[in-house]
């Protein structure tokens, strides 16, 4: 019987990438954002200038800017480790020639065709032919129950490969909250920052009231793009994940039916 060898979790570590970003939005807030080439004598941002706007819109910004590069650097990551994971052909294309190796019961070369796709679906799907081949061995009880060992091992060998599918999208699934919440926060402070401005005796202070507007609307947007970017890419990378657990499923059924059927269902 061959070894299982158990796949470890792989991938970028989440906590080093969102401290690369929050260097990454500290230093652009700061050191670009506010540099005085942006903003005129009087400390007002210069005209169509975003950069400068975008400075006024207060200290929360770096923070959704630190959560906005982190759900890109986060789904670059999972694309190329998705890619990765599905192997060298289509899933769609592997699936079926696997199915149509077992069905002619050709186990070797289908577990052939796993070694040379390699990637998640190909390691799940070879360790089900594996135990294919030990289960015939196995004296004294029904080819169906060695179908059903079969896809046990399946089950396993998707359950150990599942961690790296879905590695860091709790995280960006975080920041499709956290992004919006802390824009409105932003909003917040600065519609306080308005009105506080407009509560002055006399004529209101129209430098702060424009501040705080500015701030309020510059924090509602960077916020609800980070949220509506985080929730498209977490919705994005699930769907493949179940599309890739759904084929390993499909062929994990295909192996133990083929079994039953060219071994019958009785003691063997």
């Amino acid at each position: 019987m061959e070894t299982k060898k158990q796949t470890k979790s792989k991938g970028v570590s989440a906590g080093l990438i969102i401290l690369g970003c929050l260097a990454l939005a500290a230093i652009f807030f700061f050191g670009v954002c506010g540099h005085p080439s942006h903003f005129d004598d009087k400390g007002h941002p210069l005209p169509g200038d975003v950069f400068g706007t975008l400075y006024q819109g207060g200290y929360v910004i770096p923070v959704v800017i630190t959560l906005l590069l982190t759900v890109i650097t986060l789904s670059i990551e999972r694309l190329f480790a998705l890619n990765r994971a599905s192997g060298i052909e289509k899933n769609e294309r592997f699936v079926l020639k696997v199915k149509r190796k077992i069905d002619e019961g050709d186990i070797n070369e289908a577990t052939k065709l796993c070694d040379e796709q390699k990637g998640s679906i190909a390691n799940i799907v070879r360790e089900g032919l594996v135990r294919y081949k030990d289960v015939e061995d196995i004296p004294n009880i029904t080819n169906a129950d060695k179908a059903e060992l079969i896809q046990k091992e399946v089950d396993e060998a998707t359950t150990l490969e599942l961690p790296y599918l879905e590695k860091n999208l709790n995280i960006i699934a975080a920041i499709s909250t956290l992004g919006t919440l802390f824009g409105l926060f932003g909003t917040v402070l600065g519609m306080i920052r308005a009105f506080s401005a407009m509560g002055h005796e006399g004529a209101p202070d129209s430098t702060a009231l424009a501040v705080g507007i500015s701030e309020a609307l510059m924090n509602t947007a960077l916020g609800i793009g980070t949220g509506a970017l985080a929730i498209i890419t977490y919705t994005y990378f699930s769907g493949r994940i179940q599309t890739m657990t759904n084929a390993v499923d499909e062929i994990g059924f295909a192996i133990g039916q083929s079994f039953v059927k060219r071994h019958g269902g009785l003691v063997k």
